[in-house]
């Protein structure tokens, strides 16, 4: 067990559990933040035009490892860190020591120790969102260009049965597998046991597990959670919000896949977009459709620094364009 300056104390996940990870031959890069260590990929050209991508609940970057080959052949420079709590990052043990906020502030502060510059791009999904959408809202201009995808930003209101449900399962014994989970939950194909071990690797023991299993309770789906205020005021800042904004979406998420339309229906930004709705699919998007999310965005960003994009569309019949 290790402490914080502050006496915070944390696990570390051994680097032998990230060995020979499959698809993901990614070097891990290190910043400290708030006395943690957070590992995120940096990967692609520095002058490259940035994309941010956020996982979420219990994932972490190896969620990613479907987008990044086209993302980076079409000339990006893709930044993929693991919350803390999560994949590499170090990890408190003290379930007190997980609130909302302060993961906006860890992100906030992840961004600013990286040096990233305004105007980059953004996609994000699951907690991703709930944490990306806040620093979109309270940094205007550090986001420029936003994607997500099966997220919610909620205010007080249940997020829906799908999410109710998730809840209880998350607060019982039975959430104990992480990698057994993402073998149920993506249903565009089958995962293989090398691609569940990868998802497992973060959580060697349930003593890694406290951010996983704090997480989704501090989802602020009653008028008593913290957050829902801020929440109500980043809702706010985005209801003005003209920059582009774009949803990819699996809406046979029995999650979060109703919540599509609200933001198309409430960011100004997101009018006209080519949002698209995407069959077969789940909660993790990235994995049941990361070529396909991959290639929405090449076309819709603006090309990289020093690249032509080239991408490729969505196939029609995978993929529903909606305005």
């Amino acid at each position: 067990m290790l402490t914080t300056a502050a006496g915070e104390r944390f696990v570390r996940t051994p680097d032998e559990r990230f060995e020979s990870l499959v698809d993901f031959p990614y070097a891990p890069r290190y910043v400290e933040v708030d006395g943690f260590r957070v590992a995120y990929i940096d990967e692609g050209p520095p002058d490259a035009h940035p994309i941010v991508l956020l996982h979420g609940e219990p994932a972490w970057s190896y969620l990613y490892r479907r987008m990044l080959p086209p993302l980076l052949a079409a000339g990006f420079r893709c930044i993929a860190p693991d919350l803390i709590g999560f994949g590499r990052s170090d990890k408190p043990v003290d379930r007190a020591s997980y609130t909302y906020d302060r993961h906006v502030a860890w992100l906030q502060e992840f961004l600013d120790t990286i040096d990233l510059d305004d105007g980059a791009s953004l996609f994000a999904q699951d907690w991703g969102g709930l944490l990306g959408l806040r620093v979109v809202a309270e940094r205007p201009g550090r986001f420029e260009y936003v994607a997500v995808g099966n997220t919610a930003l909620p205010t007080g209101a249940s997020a829906g049965p799908g999410f109710d449900a998730w809840l209880a399962f998350s607060q019982s014994d039975a959430f104990d597998d992480v990698g057994a989970l993402f073998g149920r939950a993506v249903v565009a194909r089958s995962l293989t046991g090398d691609e569940i071990r990868g998802y497992d690797a973060p959580f060697p023991d349930r003593t890694y597990l406290a951010g996983a299993i704090a997480f989704p309770a501090l989802v602020p789906i009653t008028p008593a959670h913290e957050s829902v205020e801020a929440n109500r005021a980043a809702w706010a800042a985005l209801e003005a919000r003209r920059a582009p904004f774009l949803t990819l979406w699996c809406p046979d998420d029995p999650v979060l896949g109703h919540l599509a339309e609200e933001f198309i229906d409430r960011i100004p930004g997101a009018a006209d977009q080519p949002h698209r709705s995407l069959r077969p699919g789940g909660h993790f998007v990235q994995d049941d459709r990361g070529e396909d999310i991959a290639a929405a965005l090449i076309e819709w960003l603006p090309p990289s620094a020093g690249a032509v994009t080239s991408g490729g569309r969505v196939p029609d019949d995978d993929a529903d364009q909606r305005a």
